[in-house]
């Protein structure tokens, strides 16, 4: 092919993309390519993804333990995630474990034995070395909890991010016994003051 010939298919190709209004056309190209990924994960590799998580094509899981690895329904691994299983130096295989309505940031590490409660957030180039409570927001190298018991939809996204609230998982009260009822933001009633 001379290099007039290629010179053309490749503008074709470029006026082609630039005609298109966004590359949301191609979404279902890459549902299918991440698709098969997780069905070559769950199948050959046996690893505990739930149907329903979210991986980015980049995020790499590690192989060495891939039994160790479980996420959970409705989460978010965004691009570049490690997710550790083994530790060669001290010859450990621990299981790591993403709960339900998560969202991994881009470029974070999690690192073996690590437990990522339900409803948690992990900001992008984290690198979590201990277990994240339930309902918490994590940044940072160690990761650090900044905020705890954000209202998240699946996914682990928050309202605010132009998401139909109608969509939003129901996610538990933690009304136990003794326990003060709050206000929908989570802060306790304001107390009632009779004035004379």
């Amino acid at each position: 092919m001379p290099l007039a010939d290629l010179s053309d298919v490749i503008q074709a190709v470029r006026m082609r993309f630039l005609k298109m209004k966004s590359l949301n056309k191609l979404k279902h190209v890459r549902k299918l390519a991440v698709g098969m990924k997780k069905f070559w994960l769950r199948r050959v590799w046996d690893m505990d993804i739930d149907p329903t998580a979210e991986l980015s094509l980049r995020a790499k899981l590690d192989m060495t333990f891939p039994k160790g690895i479980h996420i959970g329904a409705r989460s978010y691994v965004a691009f570049d995630v490690r997710i550790m299983t083994h530790d060669m130096t001290r010859n450990l295989r621990l299981h790591t474990r993403i709960g339900e309505n998560c969202f991994v940031g881009g470029g974070s590490i999690i690192l073996p034995g690590v437990e990522v409660g339900n409803h948690s957030i992990v900001g992008a180039g984290s690198i979590v070395t201990k277990s994240v409570p339930p309902g918490s927001v994590v940044a940072g190298n160690p990761a650090k909890i900044i905020s705890s018991h954000p209202y998240l939809l699946s996914y682990g996204r928050f309202p605010s991010a132009g998401i139909d609230p109608s969509l939003a998982p129901r996610q538990p009260q933690n009304r136990g016994c003794g326990q003060a009822a709050t206000a929908h933001n989570g802060l306790p009633p304001e107390p009632r003051v009779s004035r004379p």
